[in-house]
């Protein structure tokens, strides 16, 4: 529901979301080989990986605590806020032109 109202008024964002996009090597590992893969699916992925291995920090819900094959993905930090975590994943992803 919200991903169609979303669609509806900016287009553009929902693609970069939706759109394929060659993975670099570190990713393809997280992401069990994959060479190509949505924004959003990657999230996705990254948020189910925290989830299934009960990185959520058991005091503070809002931080994660990093594996090793988390880490890859999250700039080497140990610690990660759940707000920081679009962006972190965000920096793998290239911007698409206009």
């Amino acid at each position: 529901m919200v991903l169609r109202r979303a669609a509806v008024e900016s287009p553009k964002k929902v693609a970069a979301l939706v759109d394929l996009v060659n993975l670099p090597t570190a990713l393809r590992e997280f992401a069990g080989g994959r060479s190509q893969m949505s924004h959003l699916s990657f999230f996705l992925g990254v948020w189910s990986h925290i989830k299934n291995n009960n990185l959520q920090d058991p005091t503070n819900r809002s931080i994660v605590n990093c594996d090793e094959k988390l880490k890859t993905v999250l700039s080497g930090r140990s610690k990660v806020e759940l707000s920081e975590l679009p962006m972190l994943v965000k920096l793998h992803f290239p911007k698409a032109f206009k």
